[in-house]
């Protein structure tokens, strides 16, 4: 029961295009097409990849007080990491929220939110506090929320205009926060976007995405607009890419991506691009695929970068000080949770395999934290159990010397990875 319970659950989050409501609460949906994540092996290897060769280390740290996944993590600037709502072992959803401190590698319990919450936003705003938003609970919620850290607690704010979840948010250069797509309490998914107004605690529509799309990652350029790629919508996955612009309110349309995806990470580089890496191919049946892709803003155009070392999705993907990128676990490509993890070099275009994870994990969170280690909390580990287990990864030293990506010509497309099909 417990793992198709967890089988319909990720699927969700995998074929958005197809299937759109998450099973919890009892709430029940189709297996995934050919029963691909329901008939993942006994064996629960966790990665095919070559041996660690850098010295980047996994150490294990405190344990959460709740396991959880679906939840957000984010770095406050005190240096504690929030950890708030998800859904349980029970597949319940959380209204509790816990505080990471790195000094004592210690959680301790902090005000639960005053509506339980999974799939929501989390969004450090300037003054310090913390706006979660919309997500679901039954049914997609409207709801949003405010922390301080100086009190420990959450207070209601301003509700969305539309019920939304897993939808997206980034914090824009005039302190406004715009939440864009996402599912509506219909499981349709939504072309709208909205905008958070901290001084009056309320939202108002902006302009309209040109394709509706539920997609977890928007990304704040260095010119001040928002870039939102991929994802998927009611009828499949995309490759189509917009952006958002603070001044006039609405969204134009800019290069699409080479190789459309979803369940995929967007990342910001130090030097403006940015690298959105694996997730779930455009090709039916969308197996996780090992391609990268850099989009340049100038041009407003992608281009192919190397391929990770193990094709994966429900990954993290974490910006270092040392400006690499460090991507951690997620699901292979049999469809079972990996503890391998690998590291991008822009200045190569190219990825090397890193130390792996002590436990493996899908639908985790990973945070950047103040003292440049990276903290991956939570989600399914290789017995599909939901996992309290927290983990830092400390990067190998001496840092490589940042310079300028290389190269324009595109890659070639890599073939895709076809999954078995089950007898």
């Amino acid at each position: 029961m417990k793992k198709q319970a967890i089988t319909t659950i990720t699927m969700n989050l995998r074929w958005g295009a197809f299937f759109f409501v998450l099973l919890f609460l009892g709430i029940q949906v189709m297996p995934r097409a050919l029963g691909q994540r329901g008939q993942r092996g006994i064996n629960h290897s966790t990665s095919d990849a070559p041996s660690n060769l850098d010295g980047g280390t996994w150490t294990v740290t405190g344990d959460l007080n709740t396991a959880r996944y679906l939840h957000t993590a984010t770095l406050l600037p005190n240096g504690i990491v929030l950890v708030a709502g998800g859904l349980d072992s029970n597949f319940s959803v959380l209204a509790s929220a816990e505080l990471y401190d790195p000094a004592t590698g210690t959680w301790t319990a902090t005000g639960s939110l005053n509506t339980a919450r999974t799939s929501h936003t989390a969004t450090l705003m300037s003054n310090g506090t913390m706006l979660i938003a919309g997500g679901r609970s039954i049914e997609a919620l409207a709801s949003a929320e405010l922390y301080d850290p100086a009190t420990g607690t959450w207070t209601p704010t301003g509700s969305l205009n539309t019920a939304r979840e897993s939808h997206t948010a980034a914090l824009l250069s005039n302190g406004m926060v715009l939440v864009a797509g996402g599912y509506d309490s219909n499981t349709h998914v939504l072309a709208s976007a909205e905008l958070y107004d901290p001084v009056s605690g309320s939202w108002t529509f902006t302009g309209n995405l040109n394709t509706a799309r539920t997609v977890k990652n928007a990304t704040l350029l260095t010119n001040g607009m928002v870039l939102v790629a991929a994802g998927s919508t009611n009828s499949g996955i995309l490759a189509s890419a917009e952006l958002y612009d603070p001044v006039s309110g609405s969204w134009t349309l800019t290069g699409s991506l080479n190789n459309g995806r979803s369940a995929n990470t967007a990342t910001l580089l130090h030097d403006g691009k940015v690298l959105v890496a694996a997730g779930d191919d455009i090709t039916f049946p969308s197996p996780p695929i090992a391609s990268a892709e850099l989009y340049d803003p100038e041009s407003g155009t992608w281009t192919f970068t190397g391929s990770l070392n193990t094709a994966r999705d429900l990954h993290s993907a974490t910006l270092l000080t040392n400006g690499m990128v460090l991507v951690a676990a997620g699901a292979d490509i049999s469809g079972n949770p990996t503890a391998s993890a690998e590291l991008y070099n822009p200045a190569t275009g190219s990825w090397s395999v890193t130390g792996s994870l002590n436990a493996a994990r899908e639908l985790h969170s990973a945070t950047l934290l103040a003292n440049g280690m990276v903290l991956a909390v939570g989600g399914f580990d290789s017995n599909f159990d939901v996992s309290p287990s927290a983990e830092l990864y400390n990067a190998p030293a001496p840092s490589p010397t940042p310079t300028a990506t290389p190269g324009v010509t595109p890659r070639p497309r890599p073939t895709p990875h076809i999954r078995p099909t089950p007898p």
